[in-house]
């Protein structure tokens, strides 16, 4: 039996290694801490599937910015705070109170061609269609800008993204970890979710329940695409930063760093991936 295993293991050394980014805020500057552990210990992804801040970070891997060049986009402000990713309405006759001019160009900005098919990865965005009430993955066209912001469409905050007379909105809102758009393309999918379930202590506040409720909600949309991970990663900085902690983003990288060192540690089969 054992042969066999690795006969199979084996034979597909050259199968696509996927890497899947759950959203959560602020907290997915872990994602950054992740892939720059995995790639000091040799395991590269070439495909990317991602939520929300997972979209945007996957997007900017799969353009073939590095853990380092990222990190320095947040130091110089472009990923810093939500501020600068969010321009205001002026009313609330739109459908969000943000518009998404900001990160739409910075996309632009960033990776001129906007186009999914000259990334030097493989990318998969995940949104909600709200004509159908259910999540869709996107991967192809010259439109990555429109698929990035409508992933990280937080409903009430951003305003819907229209394509085709269909509105769409971030896509953690019913799958925050879409593993299922690597499953027909990787052999090993490798999961991050900032979002762990962790019970809460204390909700003193009704804000603290409406966190926690989401969290929850965002948890369990999650099981499926956490199922799929054959590894998967847990960076843990929710227990003292939230969703909107932009400003402490190296402490929610190192979070993300320090939790894929460990588990690559305790889970050495993940060197084989290399």
């Amino acid at each position: 039996m054992g042969l066999i295993k690795d006969f199979f293991f084996t034979s597909s050394r050259n199968e696509e290694i996927g890497l899947c980014l759950s959203g959560g805020g602020a907290l997915g500057f872990a994602h950054i801490g992740v892939i720059q552990s995995l790639e000091d210990h040799g395991i590269i992804a070439n495909r990317i599937v991602g939520s929300s801040m997972g979209a945007i970070v996957g997007a900017l891997y799969a353009a073939g910015f590095s853990a380092a060049e990222m990190l320095q986009m947040i130091k110089d402000d472009k990923l810093y705070k939500i501020t600068k990713l969010m321009t205001f309405q002026p009313t609330f006759l739109k459908s969000g109170l943000s518009n998404h001019s900001m990160l739409r160009g910075l996309i632009k900005e960033l990776i001129p061609h906007n186009s999914f098919e000259q990334l030097k990865k493989k990318l998969h965005i995940c949104v909600v269609n709200l004509t159908t009430a259910d999540w869709e993955i996107k991967n192809q066209g010259n439109d990555l800008d429109k698929w990035v912001a409508a992933s990280a469409s937080i409903p009430g905050i951003f305003e819907a993204v229209e394509d085709e007379n269909t509105y769409y909105v971030d896509g953690g809102l019913l799958n925050n970890m879409p593993a299922q758009g690597l499953e027909d393309y990787c052999q090993s999918i490798i999961g991050v979710d900032v979002l762990p379930h962790i019970p809460p202590t204390s909700l003193h506040k009704p804000l603290d329940t409406l966190v926690s409720s989401v969290r929850t909600m965002q948890h369990q949309n999650s099981q499926e695409g956490r199922d799929l991970c054959r590894f998967l990663i847990e960076p843990r900085s929710l227990e003292k930063y939230h969703e909107f902690s932009f400003d402490a983003y190296q402490d929610i990288y190192q979070y993300g760093y320090s939790a894929a060192t460990k588990y690559i540690v305790e889970n050495p089969e993940m060197m084989r991936l290399k």
